[in-house]
């Protein structure tokens, strides 16, 4: 009877340590090689130039809307996501419309400006890169910078302000497409 087995340890503590190791160091790998592909992906567009910023002197209201920026494509391409000057940062905003353009105010985040000649169009959409929605859930406003045409989503707190935007922003674009 002084033979009798032991029974084998319930838990092997150095190996579940290891593996707990490893696996945080591969999420942390992850993490790295997303990071530097974010990166990458802003040397790529290192040709857009700077954003135009908020003017002191905006003029009269047309519209103002609250609610979220979700990010920036190349138009009509909704997953080439646009990373660079903060384009691709997700945020509250701000949005306000007048006859000189749109003023995009993000806290926490680059405020930027769309001047009137720059401004293209508008629609409602169901997508942008990192983002979809019920269909016409967000407002996409396409304008030019630069030599590019770009896409820029946004979502109001208040969703049936968004056909009242399309409207007014694509009376814009046809009265100053006209007075060129």
């Amino acid at each position: 009877m002084a033979d009798e087995k032991k029974s084998a340890a319930v838990t092997d503590w150095a190996a579940r340590l290891g593996w707990l190791v490893g696996l945080a160091l591969f999420v942390a790998l992850v993490y790295w090689l997303m990071r530097e592909g974010w990166k990458w992906r802003g040397t790529l567009q290192s040709d857009l130039p700077e954003l135009p910023e908020v003017p002191d002197d905006l003029g009269p209201e047309k519209l103002t809307l609250s609610g979220r920026y979700h990010g920036s494509t190349t138009a009509g391409q909704w997953l080439d996501r646009i990373v660079a000057h903060g384009l691709g940062s997700r945020s509250r905003a701000e949005l306000t419309l007048t006859d000189e353009g749109l003023a995009v105010e993000r806290p926490g985040a680059t405020d930027f400006f769309i001047p009137a000649g720059a401004l293209r169009g508008a629609r409602l959409d169901k997508g942008i890169a990192g983002k979809v929605l019920t269909e016409g859930g967000l407002l996409v406003v396409t304008w030019a910078h630069g030599e590019k045409l770009i896409d820029s989503g946004f979502r109001s707190d208040h969703a049936a302000e968004h056909t009242t935007w399309v409207d007014t922003l694509n009376q814009m674009t046809n009265h100053t497409e006209g007075a060129r």
